[in-house]
């Protein structure tokens, strides 16, 4: 009994302390997991708070891209001043400034007051920086130092499409020619970004100001804040953070957050007729039509469609070319994604004269005054009639 009693002591000992040996590992590898994470964590935030972005645009290991001092922005833009603005956006303002080398530069600032932050600012470097298209704006890098954040591009003499376009002298400027060629251009950017880049993209704020020109009116598509990267095998996402500009964004993304590359192809019929027009989407909600598109189609019905022209066109508009136009702009803001046409469409329809279009359906948001005085509820219709053309940066679907 007395060995029997033994053999039983020492083995529940052994088993203790074979159980306190396994605690002690299984502490030890818990601790040590949870100082990775901390550890990534820690890296995640820097990452958030900028103070990471020096790392990654070295990473880049790009000779065309760099990371730029303040001093030497300051210095460039002659202490950002007012002369030297060219604008402001959602963003922040913009300033035109000169490198030691000669080479001009616009420099986007991150204001304090921007909805914009981290996400839109790191969107911008990863996005651009892979991508390289005619139409497209060439990123220079960027300058990060404590509160400022500033994304350095290429300079545009011309400016925005809308600071010419929708303005009664300069817009004169623009012949046919020469908006036939921006809308071909800003097909083939877009082009490039859903289907040759390799970074499948939907820009998802396409429109007049976003649109900028280099001295000889080529138009380069900017501003990739809000921009999404697809995988190869996605055809469409949705989200609860809607960002974009009211008149230019699609109903199924406005309403339930769903967008696609069918979401661009609406902005950018938008942006066709408003070039043709020389008149904004959004600056009827006065007159008769809440909109260029219910103006547009109401025309389209009655076989006028060619009175949507801008004026300013005169004899230089090729009619049939005009109607091709109109005719490409009313398929591109059909109501139902799967109507509009991809931009590999677009392109063809525009540039081949004996390709037959099909009829246009309802184009979305074409509400008549009496159906707009017998609604009850808002549904976002005055909405999309409003002057503001700023960007959204957080609104919650419905």
């Amino acid at each position: 009994m007395l060995i029997f009693g033994y053999f039983l002591y020492t083995r529940s000992r052994k088993l203790r302390l074979l159980r306190q040996t396994g605690n002690s590992e299984k502490s030890q590898h818990n601790t040590s997991q949870d100082q990775a994470l901390l550890h990534l964590r820690s890296q995640i935030q820097e990452f958030d708070t900028f103070s990471n972005v020096d790392k990654f645009i070295k990473g880049k290991k790009s000779k065309d891209y760099e990371s730029f001092s303040f001093s030497d922005i300051m210095a460039a833009t002659d202490n950002f001043l007012l002369a030297n603005k060219l604008g402001e956006g959602g963003f922040g303002p913009v300033y035109k400034g000169i490198l030691p080398d000669g080479q001009q530069i616009a420099v986007k600032r991150l204001a304090s007051y921007s909805g914009q932050g981290v996400e839109e600012f790191m969107n911008e470097i990863t996005l651009i920086a892979e991508l390289q298209h005619n139409n497209l704006v060439r990123l220079f890098g960027c300058c990060v130092q404590g509160e400022e954040k500033m994304l350095i591009y290429e300079y545009m003499p011309n400016k925005s499409l809308d600071s010419i376009l929708f303005d009664p002298l300069t817009g004169k400027l623009l012949d046919w020619n020469k908006r036939f060629k921006i809308i071909e251009g800003i097909a083939q950017g877009l082009l490039y970004l859903h289907k040759y880049s390799r970074l499948r993209i939907i820009h998802r704020d396409l429109k007049a100001s976003n649109i900028l020109l280099d001295e000889d009116m080529n138009p380069k598509i900017s501003d990739f804040g809000m921009a999404r990267i697809f995988g190869q095998n996605e055809s469409r996402a949705n989200t609860r953070r809607v960002v974009g500009t009211y008149g230019y964004m699609s109903p199924e993304y406005a309403m339930n957050g769903i967008f696609s590359v069918k979401s661009d192809v609406y902005s950018f019929g938008v942006l066709l007729l408003e070039i043709v027009s020389g008149k904004k989407n959004t600056v009827f909600s006065s007159s008769g039509a809440l909109s260029l598109i219910e103006l547009t189609w109401d025309l389209w019905k009655k076989g006028d469609g060619h009175e949507v022209m801008d004026e300013s066109l005169g004899l230089s508009c090729p009619r049939k070319e005009l109607l091709k136009c109109i005719h490409v702009g009313l398929l591109c803001v059909q109501e139902h994604a799967t109507d509009r046409p991809t931009m590999t469409d677009v392109i063809s329809m525009l540039s081949n004269d004996s390709m037959y279009l099909p009829e246009p359906k309802q184009p979305a948001y074409c509400i008549s005054k009496s159906e707009l005085g017998s609604s009850s509820g808002p549904e976002g219709k005055l909405d999309f009639a409003s002057v503001n053309s700023i960007s959204l940066t957080v609104m919650e679907a419905r």
